[in-house]
């Protein structure tokens, strides 16, 4: 409870720090925020490209939308897993990036992968915003399911910040994990259904087995990217299953990473 009330006092550093980062981001750039669009949608047109006029990869219909449009789609599956890489990317960083910060004089250490979480959501509350006037233009109805949106992801911050604040440390004595996380999350991606449906997993499945099925979704991730895409492609209330294991995950992260965390940062200047 000491470490939590730290945490407390401190908050107008982490709301400094938050707006560090967000300053900093796109600093000395001539279109500032405007790459925080540009990038995803960079990426959403070479996945369309490839996935969908090559491979002819089919979602399914948007029901009850009706949408049937790949590139929306596909951003409804983006949207949760940058945010999530990124948090983690910067995240597991934030200590060893900030070391002069560090050994000069004492704060709470988890601000800094705390901010990174939050000046991320700054740039992912803009990207929502546009892919919701997209999904809205296109004849969806996402409005009434952005309260829910905003909830999941909540749990979706939780979930990455755990697992950044253990990385965080991990990086701290070995400094190979920011390069080995990085093909990790590469693999992840591609074992997530974000620019492919889970119909092709399922059609596997049932050549192999119902356990292919099974242990790809153990992927936390697969269900996050399937919440978001009920509620902003398909405009319906999510499986509560899919719902209670995101918010499962998301406990059990957050709740090791800071135990670990908050244990083992009194040493991080000494280990600088």
């Amino acid at each position: 409870m000491t470490y939590l009330r730290e945490l407390i006092a401190t908050r107008e550093l982490l709301a400094n720090l938050t707006m560090r980062d967000v300053k900093g981001q796109y600093r000395r750039t001539v279109l500032g925020q405007l790459w925080s669009i540009l990038n995803p949608v960079a990426t959403m047109i070479v996945y369309t490209i490839v996935f969908s006029v090559i491979f002819q990869a089919r979602p399914a219909e948007g029901d009850p939308s009706g949408l049937n449009i790949y590139p929306l789609w596909l951003m409804c599956g983006l949207l949760p897993w940058t945010y999530f890489a990124r948090v983690v990317n910067g995240g597991l960083s934030s200590i060893v990036s900030n070391s002069g910060l560090v050994k000069k004089v004492y704060f709470p250490r988890m601000h800094l992968p705390f901010s990174v979480t939050l000046s991320t959501g700054f740039t992912w509350s803009i990207e929502l915003a546009v892919l919701s006037l997209a999904v809205l233009l296109f004849g969806g109805m996402p409005l009434p399911w952005l309260p829910l949106v905003v909830v999941v992801m909540v749990l979706l911050a939780a979930f990455a910040s755990g697992l950044a604040m253990l990385l965080a440390i991990l990086n701290v004595h070995f400094r190979d994990t920011q390069h080995f996380m990085s093909i990790v999350l590469q693999m992840w991606m591609y074992l997530t259904p974000i620019i492919y449906p889970i119909s092709l997993v399922e059609a596997a499945a049932a050549r192999q087995g119902d356990w292919v099925l099974f242990v790809y979704r153990l992927n936390p991730m697969e269900r996050f990217v399937e919440v978001f895409r009920n509620l902003l492609y398909d405009n319906r209330m999510p499986d509560g299953a899919d719902l209670l294991y995101c918010a499962v995950v998301a406990l059990v992260s957050f709740g090791i990473g800071y135990l670990v965390f908050s244990r083992k940062e009194r040493r991080l200047a000494e280990l600088l």
